[in-house]
Parts: C-alpha cells; sequence; structure tokens
C-alpha cells in the first residue's frame, strides 16, 4: 500500500503541480521564507508578497541585517505578524550561530526561531532531499482519510499516530516533491468539507473513499467561537499629524496603531477617557463611523471617533505622525479603516491650507 501511494501521487503530481514562485528550486532560505507565509493564508495571497519580499531582501543576510520595522512593513496586510518578526528573529540567529547557511537536520532547523516541526520538516525535504516529512493541516486531512482515522484528531496519541503514517509514507527518493503533492492534494482535491473523491489519484488505497465517509473525516476538535470585543478608536489630530503608537503587546507587536479603549464610550465621555489614556485634552469629537475586524480568537468590533488636541506635543510612549509618516509605518489590517479616516481627513485638512 505505501509503494502504491508513493506512485500513484507522484505521478498525479507530476502532471497536476500546482506552479507556485517557490516551486523547482533547492534554496532553503526561499523555501523558509514560502512557507512561513502560507501558514494559515491562501497561496493566491502569499504569491505576490513572496516576489515583494524576495526583491527587498533576497537573501538571509540581507533580511537579517534589516531593520524589524522594515521587515514588518513590508508584511503589511498579510497577518499574523509574529511570523514576520520570528522569520527575522530567526534569520539573525543563522547568522550568528550557523555562518548564515540553513543547517540540514531538522532537529537543528527546530532550534532556529520560527521554524516548528512543520516548517523545519518542509526545508529540509523541498530544499535538502532529506527523506522526513512535513506535517500539517493538509496532511493530517489526507492521512485520516487514507488511514481511516475515526478519532479525534486532535487528541495526542491520534495524532502521533497520524504523524508516524505521514513519515513512513515519505520516500527516500524525491521526498520534497512527494511532501508538495501531499500539500497540493489537501488544497485542491482532499479539501475540508466534501472532497473531490471522484478526481482523487488515492482512490484504491483510501479507506475512507472504499467507506464513503470521507466528507465526515477528519474527526476535529471543537472550537470555541472567538471573542467579541468592543473598542473605541480614537483619531487625534492636531494640525496635519494624527497620534500613533507602536504596540508593544505581544498581540501586533511592532505595529503602529491610533489609541484604543476597550467598551464604548459616548461623545460627552470621550474628552475624559482620552485624557486617561494619552493625557491629552482633546474638544471637536465626532463620530465616524464604524469597523469590524476578525483574527483567529477575537473580533474587534471599533467605533471611530476623530477629535483635535489642544496640545502640539505627544505623551511619552506616543506620536504625532504626518500622513507621509503613516504611510511608511507598518499598520495592522485591523485598523486599516481608522487609517484610511485618517488619510481622508488629513487630505481634506492639507487641500483647504492657503497656498
Amino acid at each position: 500500500m505505501m509503494e502504491q501511494c508513493r506512485q500513484l501521487l507522484l505521478a498525479w503530481y507530476d502532471e497536476n503541480a500546482r506552479e507556485l514562485p517557490w516551486r523547482g528550486i533547492h534554496d532553503p532560505y526561499r523555501t523558509w521564507v514560502s512557507e512561513t507565509m502560507l501558514q494559515q493564508t491562501r497561496v493566491e495571497t502569499v504569491r505576490g508578497y513572496y516576489d515583494r519580499f524576495l526583491a527587498r531582501f533576497p537573501s538571509l543576510a540581507e533580511l537579517a541585517s534589516a531593520p524589524q520595522d522594515d521587515v514588518l512593513k513590508l508584511w503589511e496586510g498579510l497577518g499574523y505578524y509574529s511570523r514576520a518578526r520570528n522569520l527575522h528573529k530567526g534569520a539573525q540567529q543563522v547568522m550568528n550561530e550557523f555562518g548564515g547557511v540553513l543547517p540540514r537536520d531538522v532537529s537543528e532547523l527546530q532550534r532556529i526561531s520560527g521554524i516548528g516541526p512543520y516548517t523545519a520538516g518542509a526545508i529540509a525535504s523541498i530544499a535538502y532531499d532529506q527523506p522526513v516529512p512535513a506535517v500539517d493541516g493538509n496532511v493530517i486531512r489526507v492521512t485520516a482519510r487514507l488511514a481511516g482515522v475515526r478519532e479525534n484528531v486532535g487528541v495526542p496519541s491520534v495524532r502521533r499516530k497520524l504523524e508516524e503514517l505521514a513519515a513512513s509514507l515519505v520516500p527516500k527518493t524525491r521526498p520534497g516533491d512527494f511532501n508538495q503533492a501531499l500539500m497540493d492534494l489537501g488544497a485542491t482535491v482532499c479539501v475540508p468539507g466534501t472532497p473531490s473523491c471522484d478526481c482523487c489519484p488515492l482512490q484504491a488505497v483510501c479507506d475512507a473513499y472504499d467507506a464513503g465517509d470521507a466528507d465526515e473525516l477528519p474527526i476535529l476538535p471543537r472550537k470555541n467561537p472567538p471573542r467579541q470585543i468592543a473598542y473605541d478608536v480614537m483619531l487625534i489630530f492636531s494640525g496635519q499629524h494624527v497620534l500613533m503608537r507602536q504596540r508593544t503587546e505581544k498581540m501586533l507587536q511592532g505595529l503602529w496603531v491610533f489609541p484604543m479603549l476597550e467598551d464604548y464610550h459616548t461623545v460627552r465621555q470621550m474628552p475624559s477617557a482620552v485624557r486617561r489614556l494619552t493625557k491629552l485634552t482633546v474638544t471637536n469629537v465626532r463620530a465616524e463611523g464604524e469597523a469590524k475586524h476578525v483574527f483567529t480568537h477575537q473580533v474587534w468590533l471599533m467605533r471611530l471617533y476623530a477629535m483635535d488636541a489642544a496640545e502640539a506635543e505627544a505623551p511619552a510612549g506616543w506620536r504625532f505622525v504626518t500622513l507621509e509618516e503613516l504611510d511608511k509605518l507598518a499598520v495592522p489590517t485591523a485598523v486599516s479603516a481608522a487609517a484610511r479616516t485618517v488619510r481622508r481627513i488629513l487630505t481634506t485638512k492639507a487641500e483647504s491650507l492657503p497656498e
């Protein structure tokens, strides 16, 4: 069954492999970048980011020597920014500890910031032809259906069983192609929900296809719904500037945001709320609409307010920035609606200035 599965899948891959800019190369750095970007992100979204990232940071050394702000700005809109921070930190670690060369060994790769078991397996197999698995959600789904595993894949012992099966499938020749074939199969044929079993190359060796319950597998752990959080986002203007800060919290760390307060406040409450948060005195508070952003575990329900600051100097930990400076800062998608409002207001202000 193992050998038949390998032959069927590789033959299918040779005919149906997706054409992707990171395919067909044996460059561990480029594999690392692509696999990091692909975590929890659609392939079509990654294409443009991958090309732009490598145009700016064509080598591991150039990434390591770049300021983190430059890395985050280039990552802007891709989400899950800890990936960018870890990739940058990991590149510096490779320069300092591994002489600028990503190691070939999976265990050595996992010593590097941002490289877990899946990414290590992808780099080792794709870039270095090591016969090791690269187990992500796609591979868990495919192997659960292949083997007919009808237990909760969130249970550690079940997960280990599927990881061991995935490892046993990887051939000694073309391991990188085989792992990418599994990824492609899971992304295009053996998809979540209702798989396209009628055109699957592994019909003959698939337990779930034989039993007719592929659409019910894998059995996943129940997820808690994301927590909804109400925020007021305060767009505080001082002339042609708006108040911002660079987040130090783990979530969205290093990105630039506007002042935010949890829970909703009325227009009348806003001056005292702003004073507590920033020590600034504000006037002319006006509502500027609402915005929503969905994270994996949170949903931000935001009300936007614009207002004017009496002070021209930003409080400690904050900064008044111009429109030109705003465009150069890494701003998370979560506050993109607020950023658009700021751009509109500052542009209108600039147009009203006497020449």
